[in-house]
């Protein structure tokens, strides 16, 4: 048996959620469930806040194309948010709805975009960022949504991160060695005792823009206490690909992977 229900749609719904609750649904929502799944009345719809689980609804018309949910049972409580920040210099619309959406299903519980000097990506707009989050949250069964935050420049957002964060900088010019091993040093120096064994080291990871970080921000970024240099191997990834690959790396290496095998 599978572990999760892919069959009944899944929403977010910014409401209190509790047995009995009742949701009208926008017009986008009831005709996203109504006229393009062609869903009835009492059939069921998975909701969740990003705060009290998830839940069971049912399908409640009001009208020929309206329609409210009906809260029924938790089917699942709330599980703690991980605690990995993913800083990275906007790209352009696409790949920035591309790497939102992969960020939120790699367990980023912190997005923020940098502004750094060969950054080319147009102004961020942060409810476009949030729409995809909340998109890739209802896909792909997530409980948590990320914090969003405004764009910061490079130095501002380094300046940020508390000191016992481990920042995961994706350079260019590191030498091309084992990136897990690279971590795993980086995390075993940076630990304070238990932290690996219960998988709470706090990480961060920084991609930089498409014409990469210049040399005075990658030694602003290396000079900082708590950062590993990480290569991602011989050749050369769009920025894009390169935040899915490190991504995945240190949640298979020091995060909630880890925690989960």
């Amino acid at each position: 048996m599978a572990a999760y229900d892919f069959n009944a749609p899944r929403l977010f719904l910014d409401i209190p959620m509790h047995e009995g609750a009742r949701h009208t649904l926008d017009r986008a929502q009831a005709n996203y469930l109504l006229s393009v799944l062609r869903r009835d009345a009492g059939e069921p719809v998975l909701v969740f806040n990003g705060r009290d689980g998830e839940w069971r609804a049912e399908i409640a018309p009001t009208g020929r194309k309206a329609a409210d949910l009906v809260l029924r049972a938790q089917t699942r409580p709330q599980n703690p948010a991980g605690d990995l920040h993913y800083l990275f210099a906007p790209l352009k619309a696409a790949r920035l709805d591309y790497v939102a959406q992969k960020a939120v299903e790699m367990g980023a519980s912190l997005i923020l975009p940098v502004v750094t000097r060969r950054t080319q990506g147009d102004r961020i707009k942060l409810d476009k960022l949030r729409a995809n989050a909340i998109e890739a949250a209802e896909q792909c069964g997530i409980l948590n949504l990320p914090e969003i935050r405004d764009a910061a420049p490079l130095a501002e957002a380094i300046a940020g991160l508390a000191p016992e964060r481990l920042l995961v900088f994706c350079d260019e010019d590191a030498p091309v060695a084992d990136p897990v091993a690279a971590l795993r040093q980086a995390a075993t120096r940076a630990a304070t005792p238990g932290d690996l064994g219960n998988g709470t080291v706090p990480l961060a990871v920084v991609i930089g823009p498409e014409g990469g970080f210049t040399p005075e921000e990658r030694t602003l970024i290396g000079d900082r206490p708590n950062t590993v240099r990480l290569s991602l191997g011989p050749r050369i990834l769009r920025a894009d690909t390169a935040a899915v690959a490190v991504l995945a790396l240190v949640q298979a290496v020091l995060g909630d992977g880890r925690r989960s095998a």
